[in-house]
């Protein structure tokens, strides 16, 4: 043997709100539209993304510390109507299921 192991390792990403790095397949990844933060859970939108755990939360510390702009390289404020809707609903569906 020669010490190696078969594990493969999952990439981390780390989350804009809490600033915590986890697991990609944990994270929404969102990115910027026209002006707009979109999130994009499939992964296959074209453009530079931002990841961030899908709770009301972390979406709100990534406001408050404007950290989309930074994140996404945006030259100014993005609205985030769109992303906190997709959160709201993700959280409301996480509470429904057993």
């Amino acid at each position: 043997m020669s010490g190696r192991t078969h594990a493969r390792s999952c990439p981390e990403r780390t989350c804009v709100g809490c600033r915590e790095r986890t697991a990609k397949a944990h994270l929404l990844r969102i990115v910027a539209a026209e002006g707009a933060c979109v999130p994009d859970p499939r992964g296959t939108l074209p453009g530079r993304g931002a990841y961030l755990h899908p709770v009301p939360g972390c979406l709100d510390q990534a406001v408050r510390r404007r950290a989309f702009t930074r994140a996404l390289r945006a030259p100014g404020a993005l609205d985030t109507k769109a992303l906190r809707q997709y959160v709201e609903q993700a959280t409301v569906a996480d509470e429904a299921t057993p």
